[in-house]
């Protein structure tokens, strides 16, 4: 699977995208205008190992609903990522069997290594 999960109206992604230099056989999906379902977020989990790791601490909807002061279960973070796309950490590049996620350098170099190895 050649896949990038990520937010048409955000900077960071675009350029993140723009860097890979991907191919057409790439398929990008807008967060905000196609919502996750429940089956692309288990496919990402059972890649990243849990759900907490794809999730987004620094969403403002975290600090605005004061999440850091509960303690999520794996459910729980589920279920904020299917409820709201700013909860997804992205960008998520999934190329054959790997996953990268959000947008920190190393990842994204990472990312670019597994795609023009």
């Amino acid at each position: 699977m050649k896949k990038i999960y990520h937010l048409s109206t955000c900077d960071t992604c675009k350029r993140i995208i723009n860097t890979l230099n991907i191919t057409n056989d790439f398929e990008l999906q807008d967060i905000k205008t196609q919502a996750i379902n429940e089956s692309q977020i288990n496919e990402m989990k059972a890649l990243a190992g849990s759900f907490e790791n794809l999730f987004s601490k620094r969403a403002r909807l975290y600090k605005e609903l004061d999440l850091k002061e509960k303690i999520l279960t794996e459910e729980d973070y589920k279920n904020y990522i299917l409820k709201h796309y700013t909860f997804l950490k992205r960008p998520v590049i999934i190329y054959n069997t790997a996953i990268f996620i959000g947008n920190s350098k190393k990842t994204v170099e990472a990312a670019k290594l597994a795609i023009h190895e």
